[in-house]
């Protein structure tokens, strides 16, 4: 693969806590933002030219839970994204991406783990690093993830969160505690899944468009 102007890996929370039609809102949503023609040109405006991105579906701990049972199961490989019919074809994917691993734990070190890894085989040179991670509910198995955290960052990668409050009204505090770090990190959040669609655009226009926030300015940002 040609080199890109950012590698981003979208781990995405399937634990138990998320039922199907939250699943579906989920995946939907964030196949509806690759198809905005907004998106799709940002990811084309860098001076590469493209954006390589990948989907991560993590649940319980691995590999103490082999998938489907639990563990992290790539759901879209790394594509490289030049333009709307390379959107396109990537929105296409996400919203076939079947739902693996089976619901679980919310191993949200062990999926930020599996991110990294991801992002550490993607097969084109990027400029930046992000490793997306969204889900409605604290770590409560397997790896920590602020230890998960600083690897990531002392490897050059940048961490960001999406905390859906459904479930758990303050978890946009443990996301900007234990997940989120390196250059320009961010946390945002929205109420619920419905809200998830207009979020994750938003998060995913920041991230491609690579907008660099102090430590001071790191925001929560509640979709409507």
């Amino acid at each position: 693969m040609e080199p890109v102007d950012l590698a981003l890996c979208l781990a995405v929370d399937v634990s138990a806590s998320v039922d199907y039609d939250e699943f579906g809102l989920m995946v939907g949503g964030t196949a509806a933002a690759f198809r905005d023609p907004g998106i799709a040109a940002a990811c084309a405006a860098g001076p590469r030219g493209a954006v390589a991105v990948a989907m991560l579906f993590w649940s319980g701990p691995w590999p103490s839970m082999r998938p489907p049972a639990g563990g992290p199961e790539v759901a879209v490989p790394w594509t490289r994204v030049d333009g709307a019919a390379a959107a396109a074809a990537l929105a296409e994917a996400i919203d076939n991406a079947p739902r693996l691993p089976l619901p679980g734990a919310t191993a949200l070190g062990e999926g930020m783990a599996a991110g990294l890894a991801l992002l550490a085989r993607c097969p084109a040179p990027a400029t930046r690093l992000v490793l997306d991670v969204s889900g409605d509910g604290r770590h409560n198995q397997g790896r920590l993830p602020g230890p998960v955290r600083d690897i990531g960052v002392a490897a050059g990668v940048t961490i960001n969160g999406l905390a859906v409050l459904n479930e758990e009204p303050d978890l946009l505090e443990h996301y900007r505690a234990e997940v989120i770090g390196g250059p320009g990190s961010f946390a945002m959040d929205c109420p619920d899944y419905a809200a998830f669609a207009a979020a994750i655009r938003e998060k995913l226009a920041r991230e491609i468009g690579g907008l660099l926030l102090s430590g001071a300015d790191r925001l929560s940002l509640s979709a409507s």
